[in-house]
């Protein structure tokens, strides 16, 4: 055997992969998605050094991006706030990339929100500029139906879905025995579904789990909001289905159809806002992955009673980071308030 010695597991020493191990072409592809979500060029080439490098000393992820202090403290700062990386602990410098499920979720809820504003902002336009055209004349774009003409008139503009239905779901309902079968037959079709269910819709003896449920199970996305303002069914961007209230479903038994006009991008747009607000309904709520122990002394610090300012001064950071660690952390337990953080968080034996 000579000189020959067998090197032992403990013995290896692990250094971190020289910068250039992810192709070229990934890494353009990766930037690309980075900056469409709205991380800046300079953040992302942090990024990607920390993606060669991690976990390193923050000084060779700078040399690696080519950056001084001056350009790197707020490209980093972009990755910390937008939660893609990690804080450097004091007195050492060691950062690492984040796992970015929760943070591309929220990237991408915030350009979907901007986008959404910019529609409405170019449909609003252009509504202004078909009444500047038409003066008076055109079609009427609001339709009155009543008694007996609903339940076809419903079952005749849900079947005409190509793209996608939004809704707003709440009793008192009006009786259409097969109203499940035919949400399930347009999802099975591939129409998207988003629909935000009112507190009261849950409460509904048999509703949750004769309609709901088989609905969310086929792949509606389902929300729940406290309330909602009134019933409403828009098809694709075609003509929204609306009562004139909650109440009045019952008593007048009366619907509105709209069509395409400033009521109908008002309508699109209180769905939305809703829909962002409204708490994810998925049934039974996936276990977490493994929580990082700087978000379990955070989440220790919040349900201590501990104030935000104090909580970003012990940990470190600034209160802007500190929101948009929360919002993270919101995100990924599926909660809409701190309160209810703290129960998802209890619940799964992060507390």
């Amino acid at each position: 055997m000579g000189g020959v010695r067998r090197i032992m597991p403990s013995e290896v020493v692990r250094t971190p992969p020289p910068l250039g191990t992810l192709p070229t072409m990934a890494r353009g592809r990766v930037g690309e998605a980075l900056r469409r979500l709205g991380i800046g060029d300079e953040a992302v080439r942090v990024y990607l050094a920390l993606l060669e490098l991690a976990p390193a000393p923050l000084s060779e992820v700078a040399a690696a991006a080519g950056m001084n202090g001056t350009r790197l403290v707020p490209a980093y700062g972009e990755l910390l706030d937008a939660g893609l990386a990690s804080a450097a602990i004091s007195g050492l410098d060691t950062v690492a990339p984040l796992p970015p499920a929760a943070a591309l979720q929220i990237l991408s809820r915030y350009r979907a929100a901007e986008l959404d504003a910019s529609c409405v902002t170019v449909a609003g336009a252009f509504d202004a500029f078909q009444r500047q055209r038409q003066g008076g004349a055109g079609r009427d774009l609001v339709e009155v139906v009543t008694g007996d003409e609903i339940g076809p008139r419903l079952r005749k503009t849900w079947d005409s879905a190509r793209e996608q239905i939004r809704q707003f779901d709440s009793p008192p309902y009006f009786p259409i025995p097969t109203a499940t079968d035919e949400a399930l037959a347009t999802l099975a079709r591939g129409v998207t579904q988003r629909v935000v269910y009112s507190r009261q819709s849950l409460e509904v003896p048999g509703r949750l789990a004769e309609c709901i449920e088989p609905c969310v199970a086929a792949g509606e996305q389902a929300r729940v909001a406290p309330s909602v303002p009134v019933k409403l069914i828009i098809i694709d961007d075609e003509y929204a289905l609306v009562s004139l209230s909650i109440k009045e479903v019952d008593t007048h038994h009366t619907m509105l159809v709209v069509q395409p006009s400033g009521l109908f991008t008002a309508l699109v747009a209180l769905f939305e806002h809703t829909w962002q607000g409204a708490l994810p309904f998925h049934g039974a709520a996936p276990t977490p992955r493994r929580l990082h122990p700087a978000d379990r002394r955070l989440l220790a610090l919040l349900s201590a009673g501990v104030t935000d300012t104090e909580i970003a001064r012990q940990i470190g950071i600034s209160r802007r980071t500190l929101y948009r660690r929360i919002e993270v952390l919101m995100t990924r337990l599926g909660a809409a308030t701190r309160f209810q953080m703290a129960l998802q968080a209890q619940r799964h034996g992060w507390l």
